[in-house]
């Protein structure tokens, strides 16, 4: 997925109806990837396509699940986990702290937006 339109400072990502509950879809922003989730509860959110760890952009096919009330998301790469609502990393995994840059999401008549100055 790719930028398509924008109102004001929010650009539309995709449809909501674009995403598959528990799946990851990856978007691009010039250079920025995005990867965004949709959870059971239908909270969409949206934090960085890059895994801090490994260095690949890998995050879109991450494992999502919780940790208590938290929703989390472990990396494909090396299995740390991280909370979506926040992009801290959880379980490092031994290695040092990192974590996700989030983008607050929107879902406006069935789309999904994010503000563009948040990820320039």
């Amino acid at each position: 997925m790719t930028l398509s339109t924008e109102t004001g400072a929010r650009v539309r990502v995709c449809a909501l109806s674009d995403l598959e509950v528990e799946r990851g879809r990856a978007a691009l922003f010039g250079t920025v990837q995005i990867a965004l989730f949709l959870l059971a509860d239908g909270s969409v959110h949206a934090v960085s396509n890059l895994d801090p760890y490994s260095g690949a952009h890998v995050m879109s096919r991450g494992i999502v699940g919780t940790r208590g009330d938290v929703p989390t998301l472990a990396s494909p790469m090396h299995k740390q986990v991280f909370d979506l609502r926040t992009g801290e990393c959880l379980d490092t995994q031994g290695k040092a702290p990192a974590t996700l840059r989030v983008w607050d999401v929107t879902v406006n008549d069935g789309q999904i937006e994010l503000n563009i100055e948040e990820i320039r």
